[in-house]
């Protein structure tokens, strides 16, 4: 079973996972965000929306460095875990695999306190820079392949967003100094 979807800049009919698919394997599971990817409406949002806890738990972590470390782990999980998962689905990027908003998210809140308003901020920052996919996004959406191909876009995306959150969160700041 099938559905029609615009991805990427063509129609072509891909297979819907289903709940055998994220129990199919421990990568499928944190490929497709615990679930969160087979979301029928806007899967990358609803994975960028279940890394909000995690992220959350992260903003807890003393020292800050650790927060790098951990991000760094995701990345390389996250290469391996969405690579297995494209290969299952038979789809390069398959919109359920949403591990990599999950990174993205990550590395958009790596430089400012977790906060309720960074988080709503960083997720909006994060959804247009990955919905919208700006130069460099956009290169390394259409150049790399594979799991590292699947990561980078979303990495990228996650910095960007990263550095404008980090300069609202400096503009903000400022006005009460």
């Amino acid at each position: 079973m099938g559905c029609w979807i615009k991805w990427p800049r063509r129609y072509e009919v891909i297979n819907k996972p289903d709940f055998s698919d994220l129990f199919a394997s421990p990568e499928n599971f944190l490929a497709f965000g615990f679930g969160s990817g087979l979301a029928s409406r806007a899967p990358g949002t609803a994975g960028s929306l279940c890394s909000i806890p995690i992220v959350w738990l992260m903003g807890q972590v003393e020292p800050i460095f650790l927060y790098g470390i951990i991000c760094a782990a995701c990345i390389l999980i996250g290469i391996r875990v969405c690579e297995k998962a494209a290969q299952h689905l038979g789809n390069h990027d398959h919109p359920a695999i949403v591990w990599d908003e999950i990174v993205g998210m990550q590395i958009t809140l790596i430089l400012v306190p977790t906060t309720w308003a960074n988080l709503i901020i960083g997720l909006v920052l994060f959804r247009f820079l990955d919905i919208v996919k700006p130069w460099p996004v956009s290169w390394f959406d259409r150049n790399m392949k594979g799991g590292a191909g699947i990561m980078l876009d979303d990495i990228v995306a996650g910095a960007l967003a990263a550095m404008g959150l980090y300069g609202i969160t400096i503009l903000y700041n400022a006005q009460y100094f």
